[in-house]
């Protein structure tokens, strides 16, 4: 990869590892599915600016409604389950794994040993973590995020099928798709499905949350992901995501003071280790050859 894409890689990943902290702030005020709501209808009006992208809109719903609707519902109801935001900044990675194994499924890309390894090690990060449940965090909530990381998985394959489109128009016009599911599903689930009424109580830190998720963490970031995915192998860009869980830690125990077991702490090294095997000195210079 070139040095300039590569800066923008982290830069994606560092915006997806604060995102986990503001998404807490924002179910402070707000349900799962009116957070998921108000982050898509944020971004969606640049749709008046921006011409449609050269997709079909059985594709852009296709693509909506995996890599935006049903990733957030599902990663916030984890949330509202008990999941901490360091811990869902690590199981969100898997997203990089699945994103291998479906790329090299219905795309064809070849998976490396090395990259095997790496998914191997990091399974067994998660499989430890599963057997720390309990407390803070219980089964429903571990599989809800690991279905997050699946539908945006699904999301990045799709994406990646479509070759070579204008990114920012692209996120906008898909941030058409999630707001109507998301608040079927609050009128269906919510005690006060109301958004006006929840965004008239909504606190200040809320708020900020909400904008930070629409204009920063959706347009911008998927913006920038959604162009590399198009540029390079799926297994060359994914494991950047390496970045997105050590924000996200990071960010967690400082604001809230997240702290874990032993078993959670070696669970989430695994997970790391095994995206690190991904993105060793070798791989990087093939890639860094394939891109020249």
């Amino acid at each position: 990869m070139r040095p300039s894409h590569i800066i923008l890689a982290c830069l994606a990943s560092i915006i997806w590892g604060l995102a986990f902290v503001f998404t807490k702030f924002g179910l402070d005020s707000f349900s799962a599915p009116q957070l998921t709501a108000l982050r898509f209808l944020i971004a969606c009006p640049l749709v008046f600016f921006l011409p449609r992208p050269a997709v079909s809109w059985s594709m852009l719903v296709a693509i909506g409604l995996t890599l935006f609707a049903g990733q957030f519902l599902l990663l916030f109801f984890a949330f509202k389950q008990g999941m901490p935001p360091g811990l869902a900044s690590i199981t969100q990675q898997t997203q990089a794994f699945f994103t291998v194994l479906l790329a090299a499924g219905f795309l064809g890309e070849r998976s490396t040993p090395k990259q095997w390894v790496g998914m191997a090690t990091a399974f067994a990060g998660l499989g430890l973590i599963a057997l720390s449940l309990g407390g803070d965090v219980g089964a429903l909530g571990l599989g809800l995020a690991l279905a997050s990381a699946f539908s945006w998985a699904i999301g990045n394959v799709l994406v990646k099928r479509l070759g070579k489109v204008s990114m920012l128009p692209l996120m906008a016009w898909l941030s058409l798709v999630p707001p109507l599911p998301a608040l079927l599903v609050s009128a269906l689930l919510d005690p006060a499905p109301s958004l006006i009424d929840a965004i008239a109580d909504a606190s200040w830190l809320s708020l900020a949350a909400v904008i930070y998720l629409g204009a920063v963490a959706t347009i911008l970031a998927y913006a920038i992901w959604g162009g590399l995915l198009t540029r390079y192998p799926s297994s060359v860009v994914a494991p950047f995501a390496l970045l997105a869980p050590c924000v996200g830690m990071l960010s967690s125990a400082i604001v809230f003071g997240e702290a874990f077991g032993a078993a959670r702490y070696g669970g989430m090294a695994l997970i790391l280790l095994g995206l690190a095997v991904i993105v060793l000195p070798i791989g990087w210079l093939r890639a860094s050859r394939a891109g020249r």
